[in-house]
């Protein structure tokens, strides 16, 4: 099943312009999934398990690493978003 997922990434320390790039770099690394990045949140685009997947695994480092919010959105039924 293919997902629509927004997401907004809120690193809580003075360098976080840094640290938005370096997440949204991993992320769009991913060659199975397509990652539209906006000024206040990216798209990812995907299969439930590799957006999943790619997911846990980007967003754990920065957790560990960073005082941090994430704001997600998940959507199946969004296929007009691809064309934002």
């Amino acid at each position: 099943m293919e997902i629509t997922l927004e997401i907004s990434y809120y690193p809580l320390h003075d360098d976080y312009n840094r640290t938005v790039s370096q997440f949204i770099k991993q992320l769009s690394g991913r060659h199975n999934l397509q990652v539209e990045t906006g000024v206040m949140s990216s798209l990812v685009i995907g299969e439930y398990n590799d957006v999943m997947t790619a997911l846990k695994e980007t967003m754990q480092p920065f957790l560990e690493n960073y005082s941090s919010v994430f704001k997600i959105s998940l959507a199946s039924a969004c296929k007009p978003c691809k064309t934002l």
